[in-house]
């Protein structure tokens, strides 16, 4: 965790404004308005990206990484610099990564881009559309990984291949990491760099990850840009009941799926107690005056109090699920299974448990409130995977200045705020390894309305105009530093 200092750091960088020359947004592509042609090389590649199946079970992150291979090849980038790596042989060959390394003029250290290729199994029978189709329609993009995160890595290819052909030689060497197995955490891409070819990412100061941060919408409008400063610790637990069982003809109360249900039961019910850091005290603090006015005082109260005051935290955390996950440490039951035959009682039951544990928070400590809250003795509470730590990382006051008038050429002068990831990105391990890695992407959503956060869930989406938007960020950004 980071010491007191680095956290009023973090706080005092984030908070000033910075004044920045303001030109229009980028114009939102109509019927009746085309394309430019970066718009349409952009909506090719998040096509490319969308329909080529990168999920752990049946798709390919090496089939994705080898298409973007090809055009970054064919923009004139050296084939020493554009690698395909990972795995050779087995299973796992069809999970490698992509590297690509893009020569400045060496006037500042190597600036890593991150992102994922691989996404979250989808069923099509589940969805309206077919989820590996990417599908225009009311003013979105439909398909598997838009949100989660192929609109971002599609930002950073097009950024790239653009200032190539412009001729642009950037301060430093941009080093472009789009890997496999951030979703499942099999054949983790960025564990595999670091452990096999760190020489790849030689020379890197720090990491601008493209899963993490972005800019938050309220009412339609774009309210602030969030840059991910923290996120939370990602920790499953076994929940699992075991009976003798027996004959189905002659049911018994001590049944394993009924304890289990129960336990469940009691879980779903239970909220961990509200807790503040610096950077989600920051966060309150900066956004308490720009979204719902109803919130303006208790958003106010928690930036400014160390300790919170618990009946302001649960009227926030009541006001959406991303609010309450910024506030408290979070479990919920993913996987379910029980019983081993249709004509008998049950023997074992069994369910997984994953919380999102605050940064500071012990996850023996949440483990112990499991078995507290469960209060079962038939019911066991087990960890299944080993937590990781992700320390918060401070934000240079010469980047945040450079995102900042970035921002405001876009969107005029919105607050630049330090934001706390709810979920986990790879980020954690690059941070593990001392590399420091700041959230940001430029794409906005409504982080409290549940149809504009559909990552992992039915047909996932974002806003076209949002989209847009997010190349001439991303484009305007990498030209900046």
């Amino acid at each position: 965790m980071a010491s007191h200092a680095s956290s009023l750091f973090i706080i005092a960088m984030l908070a000033a404004p910075v004044a920045a020359q303001q030109t229009p947004a980028t114009v939102p592509p109509t019927a009746a308005t085309a394309l430019t042609s970066y718009q349409s090389s952009g909506r090719d590649l998040l096509r490319e990206l969308v329909e080529t199946n990168t999920t752990p079970s049946v798709g390919s992150t090496t089939k994705a990484a080898e298409q973007l291979a090809a055009r970054f090849r064919a923009a004139g980038f050296p084939a020493s610099d554009v690698q395909v790596v990972g795995p050779d042989t087995g299973v796992d060959a069809k999970d490698r990564n992509l590297v690509v390394r893009y020569r400045g003029a060496g006037r500042r250290p190597p600036v890593m881009l991150l992102g994922h290729l691989d996404v979250v199994e989808a069923k099509r029978e589940d969805w309206v559309r077919d989820p590996f189709t990417l599908v225009e329609s009311d003013g979105h993009f439909y398909g598997r990984g838009t949100l989660d995160m192929k609109s971002a890595d599609a930002a950073w290819v097009a950024a790239l291949l653009r200032m190539k052909k412009e001729g642009i030689v950037p301060a430093g060497d941009y080093v472009l990491a789009l890997t496999a197995g951030e979703e499942e955490g099999g054949n983790n891409g960025v564990q595999w760099l670091l452990a096999h070819r760190r020489d790849l990412l030689a020379g890197v100061a720090y990491v601008l990850n493209g899963d993490a941060g972005g800019g938050e919408l309220h009412d339609g409008k774009p309210m602030s840009m969030d840059v991910q400063a923290a996120e939370k610790v990602y920790q499953s637990y076994d929940v699992v009941a075991r009976n003798p069982g027996g004959h189905s003809s002659q049911p018994r109360k001590d049944n394993a799926i009924y304890a289990l249900a129960a336990a469940l039961g009691r879980i779903a019910a239970y909220e961990f107690p509200v807790q503040t850091n610096a950077v989600t005290r920051a966060y309150f603090a900066r956004t308490a005056d720009l979204g719902d006015p109803s919130l303006a005082a208790d958003m106010r109260a928690l930036g400014a109090a160390e300790t919170p005051d618990p009946a302001a935290g649960e009227r926030v955390a009541a006001h959406s699920p991303y609010l309450n996950a910024q506030l408290r440490t979070t479990c919920v039951a993913t996987l379910l299974e029980g019983g081993h035959a249709p004509n008998a009682l049950p023997q074992r039951a069994a369910a997984l448990v994953n919380c999102r544990i605050m940064p500071g928070v012990e996850p023996r400590d949440v483990e112990r409130a499991l078995r507290a809250v469960v209060a079962d003795t038939s019911v066991v509470v087990s960890p299944a995977d080993t937590a990781k730590p992700s320390p918060p990382t401070a934000l240079p006051a010469a980047l945040e200045r450079t995102i900042q008038s970035v921002v405001a050429s876009l969107w005029g002068p919105l607050p630049v705020v330090p934001d706390m990831e709810t979920g986990a990105t790879d980020g954690l391990y690059l941070r593990n390894a001392g590399v420091p890695v700041y959230g940001l992407t430029g794409l906005f959503v409504d982080l409290n309305v549940p149809e504009d956060t559909r990552a992992h869930g039915l047909d996932e989406r974002i806003g076209v105009k949002a989209y847009y938007d997010q190349l001439e960020f991303t484009y305007r950004l990498l030209k900046a530093l």
